[in-house]
């Protein structure tokens, strides 16, 4: 087993390095650890903007990445460290989460923390989350790869995975907001994350036999990684337009009227529109709505279409930068 702690704390850089790594290794069984800067990591089955706070996301430059796995949307900061094992796929391996969630749990039970699977995927202690695992199949392998809650930012987590429930309705699997805690609550003092990975790792060499060893990325392994994120796990197609079917709407009050929005997107692109409300429009409304139609329902998309557009001719006195919330 390769043990490989990641050079980089970008998600983008991180999420791809586990596809890169599952084709650059299709024998070798992997321990791979890693920590992100602030992003929201989503499930591969998820439709991102009804999962994230986009306003909230937005304004502070947090990064949103898909992954691989299915499952939840989960937030991850440099308090909050991730475990990938790859390995190659058995006959009952999928539905079992046990076997690669022990070494945490083992090393958590050693230095006196109560932590426990439940459930299943999930790791917690005292009853509240601390730990959820995912899992993936790809070319005869299997990645479980999972989030330790150490010491992150929890006033953010709650605002990065806050959305409004009124405004999608759709068929994509919805994250369980479950309690969740951090594991520095229970830890000997003097704890951080930096000392608790090398506890884990230090705990997989001495458990693990003569076949375990720590591999450090090469020059050549780093470029392959980055090219994979530049050319997928960055790309808004990759992020957002792989969403899965949803309609959204909202309504917003603005001097020129109140103004009501549906839309049904399909794969991250808006297919049809309907506007209503008590505007004054001086050109037919449908002419906007159809002018709407293949566009990628994100916020420069967005703006950029209503700047080409003599929007006073539909709404009476508004502006593009007004009407962008609208479609947010």
């Amino acid at each position: 087993m390769l043990i490989i702690d990641s050079p980089s704390q970008d998600a983008y850089f991180n999420i791809a390095s586990e596809e890169y790594l599952l084709d650059c290794y299709p024998d070798e069984e992997i321990f791979l650890l890693y920590v992100n800067a602030p992003s929201v990591i989503v499930g591969r089955f998820q439709n991102t903007l009804a999962e994230i706070n986009l306003d909230y996301v937005t304004k502070n430059g947090i990064k949103v990445v898909r992954r691989l796995s299915g499952g939840g949307a989960v937030y991850h900061d440099l308090g909050n460290l991730n475990f990938s094992f790859h390995t190659r796929l058995g006959t009952d391996d999928f539905s079992d989460f046990s076997r690669f969630t022990r070494p945490v749990v083992d090393l958590l039970n050693s230095l006196d923390v109560p932590a426990r699977l439940e459930g299943r995927n999930d790791l917690l202690v005292d009853g509240k989350k601390f730990s959820g695992n995912a899992k993936l199949s790809r070319k005869g392998k299997m990645v479980q790869h999972g989030t330790i809650l150490v010491n992150s930012q929890m006033a953010v987590l709650s605002e990065v995975l806050k959305v409004n429930p009124l405004k999608f309705r759709d068929k994509a699997v919805k994250s369980n907001r479950a309690r969740v805690t951090n594991l520095i609550e229970y830890l000997p003092e003097g704890s951080n994350l930096k000392l608790f990975k090398a506890h884990l790792i230090d705990q997989m060499l001495q458990t693990g036999g003569d076949q375990v060893r720590i591999h450090l990325l090469t020059d050549a392994e780093i470029k392959g990684i980055e090219q994979l994120a530049a050319e997928k796990y960055s790309q808004w197609d990759w992020n957002f337009g792989v969403s899965p079917a949803y309609d959204f709407n909202k309504a917003i009050k603005l001097p020129a009227g109140f103004i009501e929005l549906h839309l049904d997107v399909q794969r991250g692109t808006i297919r049809k529109a309907k506007i209503f409300g008590d505007f004054f429009a001086s050109k037919p409304i449908e002419e906007l709505e159809e002018r709407l139609y293949g566009v990628k329902h994100e916020t420069e998309s967005i703006r950029q279409l209503l700047g080409q557009i003599p929007l006073r001719d539909y709404f009476g006195p508004v502006e593009a930068d007004e009407l962008v919330d609208l479609f947010c």
